[in-house]
């Protein structure tokens, strides 16, 4: 019987996200206990993450309710630690390459999607940069992707695929619904130099991210866009 493991989350939390996805692809058994960011239980910084954030994890220990966990489990914090965490405790499942030329172009594409893709994407959507530098930094990782191939490295998916699917998702709701804090019509307008030839290798490997049955299994996109609908009432019609 393997080791319990239960996985703190809020589901509209990209780096809750691309832990669940690689648990999911891992075919890992786990529970997921949704954590209220508004109104966090008292207990679970003391308890789980005494950062308070989410994703966070408990592995091993006694099966108890997620809500009173144990001070037996280990406490596992941080998304890009928690997935090299699932890789190193699922080796048989590709989360990470056995080569270990792989295992660094794995952790290396992480690392650009943290910095080239996550950062200027929320710096436009909350309206503090123009998109820009979302282009350069998705062509940027755009060079890193194989032709031909379906993967962020080699032919298998990896935490590499996990990190980056959950803000493709939501580069996605921003080119469609136009929803955020940048001038309006730039989400629009962004969504379509995306069409453009340049980035038809970028926009094949999204798709496939965006078609696999795991994202589809733990991404609510219908939730987001209510989220943000709330969020940015002047741009509903």
């Amino acid at each position: 019987m393997s080791e319990q493991l239960t996985l703190y989350l809020h589901k509209l939390s990209p780096y809750s996200a691309k832990v669940e996805l690689a648990l999911v692809e891992a075919n890992a058994p786990y529970r997921a206990y949704q954590v209220d960011l508004s109104n966090k239980p008292e207990w679970f910084a003391s308890k789980v993450n005494p950062v308070g954030k989410v994703p966070a994890l408990t592995y091993g220990g006694p099966n108890v309710d997620p809500d009173d966990p144990s001070p037996l489990s280990a406490k596992i914090a941080e998304s890009n630690v928690i997935l090299e965490f699932l890789a190193d405790l699922y080796p048989d499942s590709g989360l990470l390459p056995k080569d270990p030329v792989l295992r660094a172009k794995v952790r290396w594409f992480i690392d650009v999607t943290n910095k080239q893709v996550e950062a200027p994407l929320y710096d436009f959507f909350r309206g503090q940069e123009s998109y820009d530098n979302v282009l350069k930094g998705i062509e940027f990782v755009q060079g890193l992707l194989e032709e031909g191939g379906d993967f962020a490295v080699g032919d298998h998916y990896s935490i590499a695929d996990a990190s980056i699917s959950p803000h493709l998702a939501r580069l996605k709701i921003i080119t469609e619904t136009d929803l955020g804090k940048f001038p309006i019509g730039m989400g629009h307008k962004l969504g379509e130099e995306l069409k453009g030839p340049k980035f038809a290798k970028f926009r094949k490997y999204t798709q496939g991210m965006l078609d696999r049955p795991s994202l589809k299994q733990t991404d609510d996109e219908e939730s987001m866009i209510t989220y943000l609908k709330t969020r940015f009432t002047e741009r509903v019609q």
